[in-house]
């Protein structure tokens, strides 16, 4: 049986990519049902919004290249670009939003949980505790975190790039060290110095691999929908609703992956936290002497 994963310890690059797999492969069917418990609900009302979306940008789309006059159709100020973005975006955005707290959360309570419970899974009701207790602070923290890091890369790309990690650090300090979002986004500064490339490494590695993950899941459906113009080339493209549909839903599916790099995230912080502090170390030796014998072993024989 492979060993638990030992969250405080100090890890490479290749460590904290790999044990991000051991640790999700070890903790798979609690991590999934706390995920669809407590995020099935935004991920399955973002899917079906979005895929109203969807539907209505299929036929505005259609609409335009049935006609026999496509090119003219564009050009009418009858067509509007903008009827894309109805009630149905701003509530799919809404969802995929508080999804993404929620799936963060959800995460990032598993691993504390896993943490303080000696490297064991939590249950659901002990996920629900930390989930209700933290979600509002975070919810209200990612308001003030997007709109930094839309500041920083509306100002330049550069300022927004190198603050990505350090932003990956502010809510996993929250949950760990039950902290404010102050203290979190002073520490993240703190725990990152002198490691930045590790940890933005670390991330870019992880979601990069989400991205081809879901590009081969999505890819199929998407092709099909899209040779509609090149099978009947007269009319131009027709984009068929349920495959929309289907892609759409596919999409949204493919979110569970996001637990990967969060659970990467929280194993940079563990290995910061263990190169400045040495938390872990400190743990263990407290723990010398004190381990229990198995009395389940065999008597002597002499």
């Amino acid at each position: 049986m492979t060993k638990k994963i030992e969250l405080s310890k100090i890890r490479d690059f290749g460590e904290l990519i790999t044990d991000s797999f051991i640790f999700a492969r070890q903790n798979l069917k609690p991590l999934l049902s706390a995920f669809f418990v407590f995020c099935g609900f935004f991920l399955v009302a973002g899917a079906i919004t979005a895929s109203l979306q969807q539907i209505k940008v299929a036929h505005s789309v259609n609409s335009v290249f049935d006609s026999a006059t496509a090119p003219s159709s564009f050009r009418s100020s009858s067509y509007n670009p903008f009827s894309f973005f109805g009630i149905e975006y701003l509530l799919s955005i809404l969802f995929i939003w508080l999804n993404y707290v929620s799936m963060t959360l959800v995460v990032f309570s598993f691993i504390a949980l896993y943490k303080e419970k000696g490297n064991i899974a939590p249950t659901l009701p002990e996920v629900w505790g930390y989930f209700k207790y933290f979600f509002f602070r975070i919810l209200g923290s990612s308001i003030l975190l997007a709109i930094l890091m839309g500041i920083a890369f509306v100002l330049c790309i550069i300022p927004g790039i190198y603050l990505y990690p350090i932003m990956g650090l502010v809510y996993p300090i929250m949950v760990f060290e039950n902290s404010s979002l102050g203290y979190a986004f002073n520490k993240s500064f703190r725990l990152i110095k002198e490691r930045w490339w590790l940890t933005a490494g670390s991330l870019f590695v992880m979601f990069l691999i989400l991205y081809i993950a879901t590009v081969i899941i999505v890819l199929p459906t998407t092709i099909i929908n899209l040779s509609s113009m090149f099978l009947h080339p007269g009319k131009g493209m027709h984009l068929s609703a349920v495959l929309t549909i289907i892609t759409t839903l596919l999409q949204h599916l493919c979110e569970v992956l996001v637990i990967l790099p969060l659970i990467t995230i929280s194993l940079c912080y563990f290995n910061l936290n263990e190169v400045r502090e040495g938390t872990g170390l400190m743990e263990r030796i407290s723990k010398l002497g004190n381990t229990k014998p198995d009395d389940n072993l065999a008597g002597e024989e002499y």
